[in-house]
């Protein structure tokens, strides 16, 4: 187990990127994506539902299977610069202002997820759901200008949750999952072109990078880990047609053990020193509600929550008592409003819609190009068919749009910063096909 670590921060997901606050990942599923996730902890639509809450398994019949990809089509950009020492014709030391703006930030990723759920009797239900709840990946060429600052970010996590249910009475169910979680990282930040500028180089060994090309890796770290967590669930109904429903997902500690390698670490290239990084996924929890207003409608909302507080400093950690201060991150937290509606054209097709205003989990000050996060607006439509009364599709189509300015300011020491602002959009397009066996 190796594990490269870079001047950045860990985030990724099922190689795709975050669509919520700070590398949180919002796709349950495509059913829910149709009304931009909104109720969800009270909708029992298929068995994804259990995905959000576990409760919701005892509103399902017989046995079922949904399976689904939600498509992560992002336009990221960074408008930015990047001051750096240089020397002046006289041997006095200068600073120079040169690009590092980037069109491309976050790639394209599918997001795949599968559901089971079985209906025991009249008060039991269990289920399976394998899919992710947090990642990101953003990446810079390795001699980009700004690469020094991270040139590669991200994290796989994959989450195996086995889940029970349990009918209380006409009106409350509960229910209760555990949480496997795997997890695997990789970062680095590599020397930008500039390095190797006739009157930059010999300025790199007063700051411990002395000899490095433009692309060698200047920190480095990748791994993996299994780690484990809960979830809890309840939902309530006070008349029919009308539900609450609350979740609450624990937070999971990852901690990434390994190989770190790179001058960075006071290293000569070639050699590794053993080592860990902590890295914690936050709690999250849900109260949401659905009402079916006639035959045909239904109206949903939810307010989400995510302890990202718990996301702070990342430091690695080796045998001999040292550490080494990866990022500052400083993250708080967040709070995401969604409200949607599904209404019945015929008993083949219904469509969906729905908006989302997600904030975000972090203030101005401590930004990174890691994870450029910002306030979010969602806007979302859908559809589900029925083929019959076993199988249905879903489709859904979202468009998010980052609010307002998202300023980010990076430096290493005094001598070398970054300036710029990221702005960017996502399109998620997705497809659920369920079965009832």
């Amino acid at each position: 187990m190796k594990y490269r670590l870079l001047s950045g921060v860990i985030a990724g997901l099922l190689a795709s990127q975050a669509n919520a606050a700070g590398f949180q990942l919002a796709e349950t599923s495509a059913t829910g994506l149709g009304r931009a996730f909104a109720g969800e902890a009270a909708i029992a639509d298929n068995a994804a539902a259990q995905g959000r809450n576990p409760a919701l398994l005892t509103q399902l019949e017989g046995r079922q299977l949904s399976v689904g990809a939600i498509l992560v089509a992002p336009d990221v950009a960074a408008d930015g610069t990047i001051t750096h020492p240089h020397l002046n014709p006289d041997m006095t030391v200068g600073m120079r202002t040169i690009d590092a703006s980037e069109d491309d930030l976050v790639p394209n990723a599918v997001v795949p997820n599968f559901f089971y759920s079985n209906r025991l009797s009249d008060r039991w239900a269990y289920g399976l759901a394998i899919n992710s709840n947090y990642g990101l990946k953003s990446e810079l060429p390795a001699t980009h200008a700004a690469a020094i600052f991270g040139s590669n970010t991200e994290i796989t996590t994959i989450e195996f949750n086995p889940n029970l249910a349990f009918k209380v009475n006409e009106q409350l169910s509960l229910g209760a999952g555990v949480r496997f979680v795997y997890g695997d990282g990789a970062i680095s930040g590599t020397a930008p072109g500039w390095v190797a500028d006739a009157d930059v180089a010999p300025l790199l060994g007063t700051i411990g990078l002395g000899g490095l090309q433009p692309g060698d890796e200047i920190k480095n770290l990748s791994g993996d880990d299994y780690a484990w967590g809960y979830k809890l669930g309840a939902t309530w109904q006070p008349a029919k047609g009308h539900t609450i429903g609350f979740s609450y997902h624990s937070e999971v500690e990852l901690n990434l053990e390994g190989d770190a390698m790179g001058p960075g670490f006071d290293l000569k290239p070639g050699l590794a020193k053993p080592g860990q990084l902590a890295l914690t996924l936050p709690a999250f929890a849900e109260l949401a509600s659905s009402h079916q207003l006639t035959n045909a409608w239904r109206v949903s909302a939810s307010i989400n929550w995510t302890q990202w507080s718990k996301f702070d400093d990342l430091v690695a950690e080796f045998p001999d008592g040292s550490t080494n201060l990866v990022k500052e991150e400083q993250f708080e937290d967040n709070w995401r409003f969604a409200v949607g509606t599904d209404y019945r054209i015929n008993d083949k097709m219904l469509v969906r819609a729905g908006v989302a205003y997600d904030m975000t989990a972090v203030e101005d000050e401590h930004r990174t190009l890691s994870i450029p996060d910002s306030n979010r607006l969602w806007f979302s439509t859908g559809m589900g068919y029925a083929f019959s009364d076993r199988l249905n599709l879903d489709l859904a189509l979202t468009y998010i749009h980052s609010q307002g300015d998202a300023p980010i300011t990076e430096s290493l020491g005094d001598l070398i910063v970054y300036n710029g602002e990221v702005t960017g959009s996502v399109w998620l397009a997705g497809a659920q096909l369920s079965y009832k066996l």
